[in-house]
């Protein structure tokens, strides 16, 4: 039996809950399959760790905008504007402020 990028994804969890990158790649694989809600309750959350995980904040802000959601992804951009400059991450933090003021936001 073959199991699915999903399922290894799944397995490796269990052995380690906490790992960001699967959590995020878990993620990714929900938004794939049309799990939008569950995907964005764990980009949420890996933007609320410590230290947050700025490329879950920026897909928060992606698919809520494409979802129409532009308030919430104005917020999640913003927030992760906050996280990458703090890490140090220009890049991102620059990436995030184009969308954002794509969207109408500051």
């Amino acid at each position: 039996m073959t199991l699915t990028r999903r399922e290894k994804i799944e397995g490796l969890l269990r052995d380690d809950p906490s790992d960001v990158f699967l959590r995020y790649s878990l993620a990714l694989e929900m938004e794939s399959a049309g799990e939008w809600e569950a995907c964005l309750d764990i980009l949420e959350d890996l933007g609320r760790a410590t230290p947050a995980y700025v490329p879950a904040l920026q897909m928060a802000g992606q698919f809520l905008a494409t979802r129409g959601r532009i308030e919430e992804a104005q917020a999640a951009l913003r927030e992760g504007i906050e996280a990458a400059r703090a890490q140090g991450n220009a890049h991102a933090a620059a990436e995030m402020s184009d969308l954002l003021m794509s969207l109408g936001g500051d």
